[in-house]
């Protein structure tokens, strides 16, 4: 059964590399910008609507009272150092608070300003990668070591399940000693059948990393683009102190978590609803509500612009444009869609 799906991201970096000025221009919300370490002291959650053209447009088609676009939480992270995982400045507190998140945002200073300080001296885009990946992966290790301990004990009394546990951990720390990140593993496929054998402990390197690269394009080296396609991760050049990364952002998330959005629209509200790629129409009537998946019927479907272009639901209807679909239909990114269930 699935439940709403709610996309989460936490925002990290080294102190002072822009995170904050991103998550400014993220929500909009006054927070502590400074130009000195540990300036962020307690997490900001920031709930930001999806740019979404679709929602409009049906909205006013069907002169809907109230527009809901779909949103994606951004946390905010005080600035890492080393020795965040072991408590150093306030790194270490604030780890915990990304474990929930679906994936995670480097904030990577490219950009060079003697009026802005750099906690390491100066900016070196390849090296504050390389900090931020160890102190996750430190952090990483930690949360398996304590997790492996009773996984030992438990194992002692010889139940399979309490055996495949305790393996799966032993080979995902086995991974961590090799001192790469785990979603730059080559082995990163066995790696998530043995977080599927152990359960989701809120492992910070398995998560998707997408690398927002704080610069110009000229500020940006080929041998760091490079390095962050070798991790088998994704990067976005913005210049946080002018433009608005925000829609670019929010996209590449959904690409690489592989998400998308079906759409129901009336009277009452236009909505639109992130399932993943490849979620069939059962599953996400459930999205919309549990019953909904539970007596599911039937679906009848239509693209938002097949919608638009026939100027309501009935005209679609009389034009013959709505198809009826069952339990195995996989839904489209810009399904407009009204669950009929018993």
């Amino acid at each position: 059964m699935m439940e709403r799906m709610k996309l989460s991201i936490g925002i990290v970096g080294l102190p002072n590399v822009g995170k904050s000025t991103l998550f400014k221009l993220l929500t909009s919300q006054e927070i502590v910008v400074a130009n000195y370490p540990f300036a962020t002291i307690d997490p900001n959650v920031g709930v930001v609507p999806v740019p979404d053209e679709r929602v409009d447009a049906l909205a006013e088609l069907s002169r809907s009272k109230k527009k809901v676009p779909a949103v994606v939480e951004f946390y905010d992270i005080a600035g890492l150092v080393k020795g965040a995982n072991k408590g150093e400045g306030l790194g270490n507190q604030f780890l915990s608070h990304i474990r929930e998140c679906a994936a995670i945002v480097q904030v990577v200073r490219c950009f060079d300003s003697s009026e802005i300080i750099h906690v390491e001296g100066a900016p070196d885009p390849e090296r504050d990668i390389d900090i931020i990946n160890t102190e996750l992966l430190l952090k990483d290790l930690d949360t398996v070591e304590r997790r492996l301990h009773k996984a030992e004990s438990e194992a002692k009394s010889g139940k399979k399940e309490f055996v495949a546990v305790r393996d799966a951990l032993r080979e995902i720390r086995n991974e961590i000693d090799r001192g790469i990140p785990l979603f730059a593993s080559p082995n990163y496929s066995n790696v998530l059948k043995n977080i599927g054998i152990v359960g989701d402990v809120g492992l910070l390197t398995a998560k998707t990393q997408i690398f927002l690269l704080n610069g110009e394009e000229s500020d940006v080296s080929e041998a760091l683009k490079e390095k962050i396609r070798n991790m088998n991760a994704y990067h976005v050049v913005a210049n946080l102190g002018s433009g608005d990364p925000v829609p670019t952002l929010i996209k590449k998330a959904y690409e690489t978590l592989d998400l998308m959005s079906f759409l129901t629209t009336g009277e009452d509200e236009t909505r639109a609803w992130t399932v993943k790629n490849g979620t069939k129409a059962p599953q996400a009537a459930g999205v919309i509500h549990t019953d909904f998946e539970k007596k599911f019927i039937r679906a009848e479907v239509i693209d938002w612009r097949k919608l638009a272009e026939a100027g309501g639901w009935a005209q679609a209807r009389q034009k013959g444009w709505i198809r009826l679909e069952g339990k195995e239909y996989v839904v489209r990114d810009g399904d407009v869609m009204v669950i009929r269930h018993g």
